[in-house]
């Protein structure tokens, strides 16, 4: 099954090259090319350590292993942020206050992952506990993300045959079979454990979906009509006024010649005075 799954992602990396959709999505084109060239990579590693004269390369496994997981964690965050940016393509104030929403989102996750990691592990293990949190916290906006896209499919005019929602329901349903799978399996388990083929079916299904996305023609994007009273183009249309300053007016005051006048005479009037008194002295 794990050598399915690197020809599923070989063929779905070359598809989604052919057909450009690297241009449109290229942190998934990135994703893509990590998880091909790593995956024989880690599938050979993986064999050498488990035989009795291949134990020494266990750190090679080890640390190959989770820096591709943290390489993949932080792609995943940015192809969330490209498809919530195409979903929204046809409301450009919408998408430039909900990007530097979601970002904001991404942060607190983030920052959130890095806090609730528990020190029990000490040196090199505790990068699994990092690599985990941030994945999990991934996993969550992947499906947060898939759930915006279901609900609001018919304000922004998304068909369900848009590469962008084929890109949210293949991470929705890997991120659901992560969290179903993690919650019943038992902290040491064999990979021969009955719900390990559970887990990597759904991973087949999941890469079988993107293949079929990329192997059929894309719906055309309709464009994006609604009236001016609907309540979406009244917030597209102040987001895009936020952030813009405008034109200045300069507004002048009216003279106040009669304050002016005013001072002048108190003026004339002391200096009438200073003279007097010095005439005065003299």
């Amino acid at each position: 099954m794990n050598v399915a799954e690197f020809g599923l992602w070989a063929v779905l990396g070359l598809l989604f090259w052919k057909r450009g959709f690297y241009r449109r999505f290229p942190a998934m084109g990135t994703y893509l090319a990590l998880r091909v060239v790593s995956a024989p990579l880690l599938l050979v590693t993986y064999y050498i350590q488990s035989l009795p004269w291949g134990r020494s390369y266990f750190q090679v496994y080890f640390f190959t292993y989770w820096l591709v997981y943290i390489a993949s964690a932080v792609l995943l965050l940015m192809v969330c942020i490209e498809v919530f940016r195409s979903a929204l393509s046809g409301l450009p104030g919408l998408m430039k206050i909900g990007i530097v929403i979601f970002r904001w989102a991404v942060l607190v996750s983030v920052v959130l992952t890095f806090s609730s990691v528990s020190f029990v592990h000490r040196g090199i293990l505790i990068i699994p506990d990092i690599a985990r949190g941030l994945m999990r916290s991934v996993s969550l906006l992947e499906l947060f993300l898939l759930a915006f896209l279901c609900l609001s499919m018919n304000a922004l005019r998304l068909s369900v045959r848009d590469m962008a929602f084929g890109i949210a329901l293949g991470f929705g349903l890997m991120a659901s079979n992560d969290f179903v799978v993690i919650s019943l399996m038992s902290r040491h388990s064999s990979l021969t454990a009955p719900l390990q083929f559970v887990y990597e079916s759904a991973v087949l299904v999941s890469l079988g979906v993107w293949v079929a996305y990329c192997a059929l023609p894309e719906a055309v994007r309709k464009p994006l009509m609604m009236p001016a009273s609907s309540t979406i183009f009244r917030w597209n249309e102040i987001a895009s006024a936020l952030g813009h300053t405008g034109t200045q007016i300069a507004v002048q005051q009216p003279a106040t010649s009669f304050f002016l006048t005013d001072v002048e005479k108190v003026v004339e009037k002391v200096l009438t005075r200073n003279l007097k008194g010095r005439e005065s002295e003299l």
